[in-house]
C-alpha cells in the first residue's frame, strides 16, 4: 500500500469534483436549439470543452482515491470493498440505461424493454472498470511504478489500436480494433444505439481512461505532500503545461479523439486538469477565496446521486409526450427558453435551469445528511 505524508482534506478537491458534475449535467442536457460549439462533443477528431468533462470526473475519482488508500485496511477488506464498489457502480450504469424498463411499441402501446437489448457499456460502467483497475494498481505499486504502469497502459492501447486494426482503420469509427472487439465480445444489441455499432465507452478505451484516474491519484498524493502553497500551484501549472504541449506534439501522429480515448487525448485532458485544479488550489487554499465554495463542495460530496438523478429525470420527462415525437423536456426548451432567447443562448439557459434543479436535489440530500455511497 502506498503511504502518503499526510491525509489532510483539501476543499479545492471537492470543489473541483463539484464543478465537474455541474458542467457534466449542462453538457448532457442541452435544451432545444443549437448548443454552443464548445458544449457539444467533437464529432470525431478534435477537442471541445465538453470533451474535458468526463476525463475530469475520472481525474477527480483518482483524487478521492488518494485519500481513501491512506487509511489502514486489511487485504481482504480492501479487495472486498473495491470489487463490491466497482460492481455496484457498473450495475447502476446498466440499470440507468435499461430505465424506464418499458418501451413504446410501433402501435403506441407499452412493452417491457428487452434486457437482451440493453446497453452494457456506458459512462458509469467505464468509471467502475477504471476505478477497479486504478485502485488495484495504486494499492500495490509505488508512485514511480504507478507512473510506469500508466505509460504502459497508454502504450498498450496505441499498440492494439494501430497494430490490430485493419489497414487504414486504426483511427476510423467502425472498423478499428476496439469496435471490432466490442462487436465480437458484447454484440451490437448491447452497444450504443445512436452510432450504428460504434460505442464511445467501449472496452478498449478503458485502458487509457484508467490513466486519467491514475493521474488524479498521483496528483492527489503530490498535493498532500507539497501542501497548500503557491509553489504547489506553480508545480501543477508547469506539469500541466508540459503535458498539454506533449499532447499537441503527438497529435499529428496520434490524433486527439475523445471517442477513441487516444493517448494524446489523455495527455491533453490530464494537463488541463492539472492546470485547472492548481488554479482552484491557488484561489481557495492559498488566497482563501470563498465564493461558491459551499455550493461546489455540496455537489462534490454527492456526485453519483446528482448524476443519476439528472439522467433519470430527463428520461422520465421525455416519456411525457406533449405532441408526437416531442417530450416534456424538449417542449419546455422550445416553448419557454427558445421564446425567451432563441438559438444557443436559449439552449444554454434551459440546460442551466435543469442543472440548478438537479443541484437543488443534491442540496436537499445534503441537508439531510444523505450521501449515496456504494
Amino acid at each position: 500500500m502506498t503511504v502518503v505524508a499526510r491525509a489532510e482534506r483539501f476543499a479545492s478537491l471537492d470543489m473541483f469534483r463539484g464543478a465537474t458534475i455541474f458542467l457534466m449535467i449542462v453538457v448532457n442536457t442541452a435544451g432545444a436549439g443549437q448548443p454552443f460549439t464548445q458544449l457539444v462533443h467533437a464529432p470525431w477528431i478534435g477537442f471541445t470543452l465538453a470533451d474535458l468533462v468526463y476525463p475530469s470526473f475520472l481525474f477527480a475519482v483518482g483524487n478521492a482515491m488518494s485519500f481513501a488508500l491512506t487509511r489502514p485496511m486489511a487485504e481482504r477488506t480492501f479487495l472486498r470493498r473495491i470489487f463490491k464498489r466497482a460492481l455496484l457502480i457498473f450495475l447502476l450504469g446498466f440499470l440507468m440505461y435499461w430505465y424506464p424498463f418499458v418501451a413504446r411499441a410501433a402501435d403506441g402501446s407499452w412493452a417491457i424493454k428487452p434486457l437482451a437489448e440493453t446497453r452494457v457499456t456506458g459512462v458509469l460502467q467505464r468509471i467502475a472498470l477504471c476505478y477497479l483497475l486504478a485502485g488495484l494498481l495504486a494499492r500495490y505499486l509505488s508512485p514511480r511504478w504507478l507512473l510506469a504502469a500508466a505509460i504502459a497502459l497508454l502504450s498498450a492501447h496505441w499498440a492494439i489500436l494501430v497494430g490490430m486494426s485493419p489497414p487504414g482503420e486504426a483511427f476510423g469509427r467502425y472498423r478499428n480494433s476496439g469496435t471490432l472487439l466490442d462487436l465480437w465480445l458484447i454484440g451490437p444489441d448491447h452497444l450504443y444505439r445512436k452510432d450504428q455499432g460504434f460505442d464511445p465507452e467501449g472496452l478498449l478505451g478503458t485502458l487509457p481512461a484508467t490513466v486519467n484516474v491514475i493521474a488524479g491519484y498521483l496528483a492527489g498524493v503530490a498535493i498532500q505532500r507539497w501542501g497548500k502553497h503557491a509553489a504547489t500551484v506553480k508545480r501543477m501549472a508547469l506539469i500541466g503545461a508540459g503535458l498539454v504541449i506533449a499532447a499537441l506534439l503527438l497529435a499529428p501522429v496520434l490524433p486527439v479523439a475523445k471517442k477513441l480515448w487516444t493517448g494524446s487525448f489523455v495527455l491533453l485532458t490530464v494537463g488541463l486538469d492539472m492546470i485547472l485544479l492548481g488554479a482552484v488550489i491557488g484561489a481557495v487554499e492559498v488566497k482563501g477565496v470563498r465564493v461558491g465554495r459551499a455550493f461546489l463542495q455540496m455537489l462534490g460530496r454527492n456526485p453519483l446521486a446528482i448524476y443519476l438523478f439528472s439522467e433519470l429525470l430527463v428520461v422520465t420527462m421525455e416519456l411525457i409526450r406533449i405532441r408526437p415525437g416531442v417530450g416534456l423536456y424538449r417542449w419546455i426548451g422550445e416553448t419557454w427558453f427558445q421564446a425567451l432567447a432563441p438559438g444557443s443562448i436559449g439552449s444554454l439557459l434551459c440546460a442551466l435551469a435543469y442543472t440548478l434543479l438537479c443541484c437543488w436535489f443534491g442540496r436537499a440530500l445534503d441537508r439531510r445528511g444523505i450521501i449515496l455511497k456504494v
